[in-house]
């Protein structure tokens, strides 16, 4: 069977994300075309984001995440999210998210939106690192290693994908040497998106969820790709200081500043090509050896 087109990825995309309203404050998220297998936490956080967004006037835009999961979802089934409107104030508002998936709770999520004011502004630096340009695409480094890992490897790493990702160090998550705990990719959607800034941040906050967690294994000698560890994401965080295009390039600075105990503790930062700060995300992983 032929692999999806370019077109064809993105539009499965924006179809996972086109929640629909069911009665009250419920919506229900579509499955994964051709899905197996557990689904992506990225999906379930986006889709949680758009359903909380929908309760909230379009004047006040989402500024921060909080989601906990709770169990592994599963792709055979859409998820049905069931929204709290927890606080309308002058300018705050705050949605709680249930996300339900035959009728056992998947996921719990805060969703925080501010109406936009000015105040002092800063910023961390953006690092210096080479332009996507001058970077090879992710899928064609796993393709060049996909007779080596394809029998180890998770189907998400061997899946086409919408978005694409061009790593400083592509070959970190094939590597089993130690490496420092850090990583910078730049990602974009591979395909025009229209201007809905909503849109967008739902986009950043699906592909949040890519290759952070790995950055823990990093220093271990261990590779995600290559089937060495079984993973989960226990929770996520982002917040939303500018509003960004998610296809358009942006860099993804991401570090891991402990591990132990079976978790890795993550944190990232987007930055546009032009060096602002758009969003900051953190995450705790569980990361468990495969024994062979």
């Amino acid at each position: 069977m032929a692999e999806p087109t370019t077109e064809e990825l993105v539009t499965r995309l924006l179809g996972l994300l086109d929640v629909t309203p069911l009665s009250g404050d419920r919506f229900e998220g579509p499955r994964q075309i051709d899905g197996v297998g557990r689904v992506f936490g990225g999906q379930v956080i986006a889709q949680a984001l758009i359903a909380a967004q929908a309760t909230v006037a379009e004047d006040r835009p989402a500024h921060s995440l909080h989601a906990y999961f709770l169990r592994g979802g599963s792709e055979d089934h859409p998820v049905e999210y069931r929204v709290e409107r927890a606080f309308d104030g002058g300018s705050f508002a705050n949605r709680r998210i249930t996300a339900m998936q035959q009728e056992r709770q998947i996921l719990s999520c805060s969703v925080s939106f501010h109406r936009r004011e000015v105040g002092p502004h800063h910023q961390s630096e953006m690092p210096q690192v080479p332009p996507p340009e001058d970077l090879e695409p992710d899928h064609v480094v796993i393709d060049r290693h996909r007779a080596e890992i394809a029998g180890s490897a998770p189907p998400i790493v061997l899946r086409p994908r919408a978005i694409e990702m061009r790593a400083v160090r592509p070959l970190a998550v094939l590597s089993r040497e130690p490496d420092p705990p850090e990583q910078h990719v730049w990602f974009r959607v591979r395909a025009p998106l229209t201007d809905d800034p909503a849109l967008h941040r739902a986009v950043l906050a699906y592909w949040s969820d890519m290759r952070l967690m790995g950055t823990a294994l990093l220093p271990h000698g261990l590779a995600f790709a290559r089937g060495d560890v079984t993973v989960a994401s226990l929770d996520h965080a982002v917040w939303f200081h500018e509003d960004a295009r998610t296809d358009d390039w942006l860099l993804y600075a991401m570090d891991s500043t402990w591990s132990g105990r079976a978790r890795g503790l993550n944190h990232g930062r987007i930055f546009t090509r032009d060096g602002r700060l758009v969003a900051s995300v953190a995450q705790e992983g569980m990361f468990r050896p495969v024994k062979r």
